[in-house]
C-alpha cells in the first residue's frame, strides 16, 4: 500500500499526467445536478452530469459513488454509453453486480470473510459463497457519499466522501474517505482515492465499472485487450489466490501482446474454469516513476479505444461471465454472457491473510492515496 500524506485537494490537481488523445471539439463543458430518486428510507440520491469540451459525459450518482453513464465517440463522432447500468434507482440497490460502483473498504475477496491483525482475529460478513466480496453486505457501493462539484481550468469533477464508523462490516477504525472524480479536457476519468483510520485496517479500494466499447450491443469476445502484466495471482475454485504469483507466458492469461478476450477464454484451464471466464488478478509491471500504463482495450468495429493508468500493483480482469441475460439495463437492454469487461485497479485479493502480498494495512497517522486514470479515444478511420 501507498502512504502519502498528502490531500485529495493535490490529487486534483494531478489528473494531467497521461498522453493527450484529441477528439473533435464540442460546446458545453460543465457540471449539472438533478435528482436519481430516494432510497426506501427517504434518503435522496443526486446524480451529476460531467461534460468536457469534447463533449465526453459520465454521470455519477452519489449512491455509491456510481457512474451511471459515460458517453465517448467512435471513429466517426457518434456518441455512445460505454459502461453498463440501469435507469432507476432500485435496480441499483436490489439489482446490480457492482455497476459502476466505488469498491471497499476492500476490494475483492477475503478468505472466509476473516483476518488477523495485530494479534486479533476480525470476522466479516461472507456474501461470496465461503468469503467476503467488495467489502461485505453494505460496502461503499451502498451507501450515499456526500459530493462537492468544481470546475477546474483542465476540466469538471466532484468529489464524494464518506466516513465508515469503527466496526463496519466488521472492520477496525473509523475511516474517512474521499473519491475525488475529475472529467478533463484531455479525454480523461482521474479517479483519486484518499482514505485514514484511527485503527489499523485493510484498505483496498476500486472503480467497477463494466465497460462495453460496442455500447453493449453485443458481448466483449471481440474486444482486443493489452496487459501489461507478465504473472497473475492464481486462485482456489472459491476465487481466493493460493498465494503464488505465475507467469503468464503459455497460458490463455497471457495479454502482453494485443489479444482478442474470446481468443483463449474457452480454453480447457483450470482456472478458466474456476472463473469461467477471466476473474483474475494480474500482477502489473510497474514504472519506476509516475502511473503504470497498465491496459489498452480496442474495439475494432467502432474504434473506440480505452487506456488505463494507475499506480497500484494490481489489476482485476473480469469478462462478465456471470451476466446471464437477466438483467435489463438501460433503455431495456438486457446485459447477456460476457457483455462487458471490467478492469479494476486494486491491491492483491486476500492480502490480509497473505503476508508475502503487497500489504494493504493503513494505520493512524498515515494516509492511503492512489490514483487510476481512464483515457478514452479511439483508433481512427
Amino acid at each position: 500500500m501507498r502512504h502519502a500524506t498528502v490531500s485529495f485537494v493535490l490529487f486534483a490537481q494531478l489528473y494531467g499526467a497521461v498522453p493527450m488523445i484529441a477528439h473533435a471539439q464540442a460546446a458545453g463543458r460543465g457540471i449539472t445536478k438533478s435528482a436519481f430518486g430516494k432510497l426506501d428510507d427517504g434518503t435522496p440520491v443526486d446524480l451529476y452530469t460531467l461534460r468536457n469540451k469534447t463533449g465526453i459525459e459520465a454521470k455519477v450518482i452519489t449512491y455509491g459513488g456510481i457512474i451511471v453513464s459515460l458517453t465517448t465517440p467512435d471513429r466517426n463522432g457518434k456518441y455512445d454509453d460505454i459502461v453498463l447500468g440501469f435507469d432507476k434507482l432500485a435496480s441499483y440497490v436490489h439489482d446490480s453486480p457492482y455497476f459502476g460502483a466505488i469498491v471497499g473498504r476492500y476490494a475483492n475477496r477475503i478468505a472466509n470473510g476473516r483476518f488477523t491483525l495485530d494479534g486479533k482475529t476480525y470476522q466479516l460478513p461472507v456474501n461470496n459463497g465461503p468469503n467476503s466480496l467488495h467489502g461485505g453486505d453494505r460496502g461503499f457501493d451502498k451507501v450515499v457519499w456526500q459530493a462537492a462539484p468544481f470546475d477546474h481550468p483542465d476540466g469538471v469533477g466532484l468529489v464524494l466522501s464518506h466516513t465508515s464508523p469503527d466496526g463496519d462490516q466488521g472492520y477496525p477504525g473509523t475511516v474517512h474517505v474521499q473519491v475525488t472524480y475529475t472529467l478533463t479536457d484531455k479525454n480523461e476519468l482521474s479517479v483519486a482515492y484518499h482514505a485514514t483510520s484511527d485503527k489499523a485496517t485493510p484498505i483496498n479500494l476500486s472503480q467497477h465499472s463494466y465497460f462495453n466499447l460496442t455500447g453493449a450491443k453485443r458481448d466483449v469476445l471481440d474486444h482486443v485487450l493489452m496487459l501489461n502484466a507478465d504473472r497473475y495471482t492464481p486462485v482456489d475454485s472459491t476465487l481466493i489466490p493460493t498465494g503464488k504469483l505465475a507467469s503468464v507466458a503459455g497460458t490463455p492469461f497471457d495479454f502482453r501482446t494485443p489479444t482478442a478476450i474470446g481468443a483463449r477464454i474457452n480454453d480447457r484451464d483450470e482456472q478458466l474454469r474456476y472463473g469461467h471466464g477471466y476473474d483474475h488478478n494480474f500482477v502489473l509491471v510497474r514504472s519506476a516513476t509516475g502511473l503504470t500504463h497498465a491496459a489498452h482495450v480496442l474495439e475494432p468495429t467502432t474504434g473506440r479505444t480505452l487506456d488505463v493508468y494507475t499506480d497500484q500493483p494490481g489489476l482485476q480482469f473480469y469478462t462478465g461471465n456471470f451476466l446471464d441475460g437477466t438483467l435489463h439495463g438501460k433503455q431495456g437492454r438486457v446485459y447477456g454472457f460476457r457483455y462487458a469487461l471490467c478492469l479494476e485497479t486494486q491491491h492483491f485479493p486476500d492480502s490480509p491473510n497473505e503476508p508475502s502480498f503487497p500489504s494493504t494495512i493503513l494505520r493512524p497517522g498515515a494516509a492511503f492515496a492512489s490514483r487510476t486514470v481512464f483515457v478514452f479515444g479511439n483508433s481512427g478511420k
